[in-house]
């Protein structure tokens, strides 16, 4: 894991693979994305690669990652360049990450490349440092069965002498980049980020559960067993929510729930706009592993607060309305109703913050 393009990760990747090969292990790259970058295809000499396959779309050719070949081949460990990668239609599956699930279902190990931006739940936080909205990305839960996790570091003033000499990429792309996501201040943000969470692989992976959990932006308590819970609107603001609230509930260890209130218990009444929104959401909180669920009930905030306690709920995590399109059967300010009733919980309202412009 890195921070950017050109901190190393590929690298790095193909070091161990060789240092596995000079062991004995059988290795073969699965795939791998030179970028013209010369140091970086030298290392892979001597390595088995295993072809590509080629797909149609569009009028156009393009290569993937051959899941089903690697399957035949059978190797210890593959070599999988690029993990949130979005496979071209007509792909097997849609991500790269998925393809890589079936290498570890069938016993093969794999080593692999990201970005700390491609993270599901550091999105919202991503696009508020960098103004780019990070649309590959790979859940959660999905990096948190790494066996290992590997940080490749690289200040951004190094990092940036590489792209400037054209080690990253050629020097009309270069030009681009260092006017845009390739930034000294947004790049020092990232590092800060990707060093937090190595912070936390490995304060996780010491403790086994057994430690206090760490604590993200204070909100944490001794010998407290946590649970959040996230209310699903039509709301575009919700899938900002449940990447917050998974987050921290990963921080603190924490159960976590996401419930749609609706007076017929189910979907079936909405308008279609916000049916499919709602479905959308509660699809989105599922694939970070979120429990889900639609409660029946007249009054939002009553029924919301009732399953909290009933579920012995310490956090609920709400966006701020706008205008009377938010929660509509709750009063003017259904925030300020929800905290009114639960005066047991900690409330959370997340902002909606727009990104660093320079």
């Amino acid at each position: 894991m890195g921070y950017a393009a050109g901190v190393g990760k590929t690298y790095k990747m193909l070091e161990e693979a060789q240092d596995l090969k000079a062991s004995g292990v059988d290795v073969v790259i699965g795939y791998f994305e030179p970028h013209s970058r010369k140091d970086t295809i030298a290392k892979t000499e001597g390595l088995e690669t295993v072809q590509r396959r080629k797909l149609a779309y569009r009028d156009s050719v393009f290569e993937e990652m051959d899941t089903e070949a690697i399957l035949e081949r059978r190797p210890q460990v593959c070599v999988v360049d690029e993990f949130p990668h979005s496979n071209v239609p007509g792909s097997e599956r849609f991500k790269r990450w998925e393809d890589v699930e079936v290498l570890l279902t069938a016993g093969i190990d794999v080593l692999t490349t990201m970005n700390i931006q491609h993270l599901e739940s550091l999105n919202d936080q991503i696009w508020q440092i960098s103004g780019v909205r990070v649309r590959e990305t790979i859940p959660d839960w999905v990096v948190q069965q790494a066996h290992e996790v590997v940080m490749v570091d690289l200040t951004p003033r190094a990092l940036l002498n590489r792209i400037q000499r054209g080690v990253v990429y050629d020097r009309a792309k270069a030009e681009q980049a260092l006017q845009n996501f390739f930034r000294e201040q947004t790049l020092a943000a990232l590092r800060e980020l990707a060093l937090r969470q190595a912070a936390h692989e490995v304060e996780t992976r010491l403790t086994d559960g057994d430690a206090k959990p760490p604590s993200e932006e204070g909100v944490a308590g001794p010998q407290i067993h946590h649970k959040i819970l996230v209310l699903v609107t039509a709301s575009p603001k919700t899938a900002m929510v449940l990447r917050r609230a998974k987050r921290v509930s990963d921080f603190l260890g924490a159960e976590c729930f996401a419930v749609s209130v609706q007076p017929s218990g189910d979907l079936s009444g909405l308008p279609e706009a916000d049916r499919e929104a709602l479905e959308r959401h509660l699809n989105f909180a599922r694939n970070l592993h979120i429990e889900t669920r639609i409660l029946e009930g007249d009054d939002v905030a009553e029924t919301l607060v009732e399953f909290g306690r009933r579920n012995q709920v310490t956090q609920i995590y709400l966006t701020r309305p706008q205008g009377k399109v938010w929660l509509p059967a709750l009063s003017r300010d259904p925030v300020q109703r929800v905290i009114r009733i639960a005066k047991d919980m900690q409330i959370v309202i997340v902002s909606d913050r727009e990104p660093a412009t320079n």
